[in-house]
């Protein structure tokens, strides 16, 4: 059996209004230990047309960047065991402390996820506990796995946390 692999430390402050939530870092950002951090992952490349957050800037500043804009940044499993990066490899997920995220940041009312599996992951581990109704949007993943999607499509669908922001 492969060994638990673990997230990292949500970004978020008292500011932020939506968040971001993957499902578990992949292999070469638990590597790196940013998220993201997969050259061919568009991530970095949307929230750089969005708030000026691009892969060229050093990842603590594309981190305070993104919290300045009000959006935070989190995976839905802390900890779990997968065979390489896919999401669909995911077993034995055990969920983050959304409750100590919360109460960093209360004002969170619109949860996007990047992908299918956090989503499916959050319905299972999280929102029977959770004690709030955040609104609820599935995103079109960044990772290069999700090619059947184009990147103009994920741009556009993206571009609803610009919309979320406004709120």
């Amino acid at each position: 059996m492969h060994n638990r692999i673990k997230s990292f430390p949500f970004s978020a402050d008292d500011r932020s209004r939506v968040l971001i939530l993957g499902s578990m870092p992949g292999g070469e950002s638990l590597k790196r230990q940013q998220y993201y951090a997969h050259p061919r992952n568009i991530f970095w490349e949307l929230m750089d047309e969005m708030v000026g957050a691009g892969r060229h800037l050093p990842y603590e500043t594309r981190l305070k960047i993104l919290r300045e804009h009000c959006i935070a940044l989190w995976d839905v499993a802390r900890s779990c065991r997968r065979i390489g990066s896919l999401d669909s490899n995911i077993t034995e997920a055990q969920a983050n402390d959304f409750t100590k995220l919360f109460a960093v940041a209360p004002q969170i009312h619109t949860i996007f996820f990047n992908g299918q599996k956090s989503a499916t992951l959050f319905r299972r581990l999280v929102l029977p506990d959770l004690n709030r109704e955040p609104d609820l949007v599935t995103l079109p993943s960044t990772s290069p796995a999700n090619a059947s999607i184009s990147i103009a499509r994920k741009r556009e669908s993206w571009g609803q946390i610009l919309a979320a922001l406004e709120r």
